[in-house]
């Protein structure tokens, strides 16, 4: 999901567009032209004319809100709160060892041994965004980090692979042309 809030609308927003769409309603009722209707709510005459379809079928009801778009989440609000304690005792305690890392398979096999829930590698990325965690950015810096050696390397070695900054020369890319 690319908004927490489905389409990037919060609930004031949804209710706002909602007002506008009640108005419209008064406005069919009215037989006011569809360009009029444009105008005075400032929307494009073709939402106009696609809210006047589904008044005509449906009334008032066929143009209240329905909530955020998008599927509810699987898991209840209590049963996140177990995930999210489960989680924060760390990899180790529910079988890897190897490192102290949550990624997106590791809690998609937590979801399935524990709540026996099916879901894929990229369906929990959401879940884990929904509940405020991020997948991108680690709790605490690595124990391995040496900001000494990372000075280092920047000063010397990245200098030498750094790439000039100069662009490539202009070519053609028409086939019949030659460069």
């Amino acid at each position: 999901m690319r908004y927490p809030d489905g389409g990037g609308l919060t609930a004031e927003r949804r209710k706002r567009r909602e007002e506008v769409r009640m108005r419209a309603a008064d406005l069919f009722e009215e037989d006011v032209k569809v360009p009029c209707i444009a105008r005075e709510l400032r929307v494009s005459e073709k939402s106009v004319y696609q809210r006047r379809r589904a008044w005509a079928s449906g009334g008032r009801e066929a143009l209240r809100s329905q909530g955020p778009p998008g599927y509810d989440c699987r898991l209840r609000p209590g049963l996140q709160a177990k995930l999210a304690a489960w989680l924060e005792e760390g990899p180790a305690a529910h079988g890897w060892s190897d490192d102290q890392v949550w990624t997106a398979a590791r809690v998609r096999t937590l979801t399935g041994r524990k709540f026996h829930l099916s879901y894929s590698a990229s369906g929990v990325t959401p879940l884990l965004h929904r509940m405020g965690y991020s997948v991108q950015m680690p709790a605490r810096p690595a124990a391995e980090r040496d900001e000494d050696a990372i000075t280092a390397w920047r000063e010397a070695t990245w200098q030498d692979v750094k790439p000039s900054g100069r662009r490539p020369a202009r070519s053609s890319a028409s086939r019949t042309k030659r460069a």
